[in-house]
Parts: C-alpha cells; structure tokens; sequence
C-alpha cells in the first residue's frame, strides 16, 4: 500500500517513536495520543482489519499489545489499560491498515470509553442469536 501511512513507518519512510519491533509487529507511540504513553501495535504487512489478517498473526498482534500494556501500566504507573481496535470506517477507523491501541488510563483522566445499551435493541437479542448462528 503506497499510500498508507503505517506501511510508511514500517519502512522508514516517516519517523516513528518506536517501542518494540518483531519479524511480525511494529509498537509505537502515537503521534496524537488519547493519554499519556498511549501506544499503537501493527503488523508489518498491510492487512486492513481484524477480518482479512490471518488468525496466527492476529493472535501474535494481541500477545503484544498485552505484554506492551503490561509494561506500560506498570512502567508509566497507570491505573489500568484499553487494548482497542477500530475495524472499518463507522466503527471509527481512520487509518486502514490493522492497528491495535493501547492507552494506558489513569485515575480521573476524564476518557470514556463506554458500550452502554440501545434499550430498543433488548427485545432483539433472540433474533438476532438466530441469524448469527444459522
């Protein structure tokens, strides 16, 4: 991908504060962070999101992004950890090439990050149950 900006990093092409780097995953931090050493993990080869990249490097991904979270809970003296990805544009993807974020949080940082229920969607739960698993 030319113009991705993540496989630009991945070659060198624009700076990055590189963390930690494998055969298979870059960890950075990120350029416009949501908290204080908030980290973003990829793999080296353009996959756009979590549904086309393999299962072997997507589980290599998420063993990162939690030993990465681990140091940087305990290392930035965080109050805990969101290990977050966006996958396609109306979840809030804004680069497409598969990332993982990992943002340290700390007591009263004012982020909210929150899956409260659609009430209206309750009553659906046994419908749809059946159209994911038919």
């Amino acid at each position: 991908m030319n113009d991705c900006v993540f496989c630009k990093i991945i070659k060198g092409e624009i700076p990055s504060t590189g963390i930690y780097e494998d055969e298979v995953v870059k960890v950075f931090l990120n350029i416009n962070p949501a908290s204080r050493g908030h980290l973003l993990v990829i793999p080296k080869e353009h996959f756009e999101n979590v549904l086309d990249c393999p299962d072997e490097i997507l589980s290599h991904i998420i063993k990162i992004s939690k030993k990465i979270a681990k140091l940087a809970k305990e290392k930035l003296g965080a109050d805990a950890i969101n290990i977050a990805n966006n996958s396609g544009k109306e979840a809030g993807q804004e680069v497409f090439h598969l990332h993982f974020h990992v943002v340290p949080r700390y007591k009263n940082d004012g982020m909210k990050l929150d899956f409260i229920g659609k009430k209206d969607l309750k009553d659906d739960l046994e419908e749809i149950k059946k159209i994911i698993i038919s």
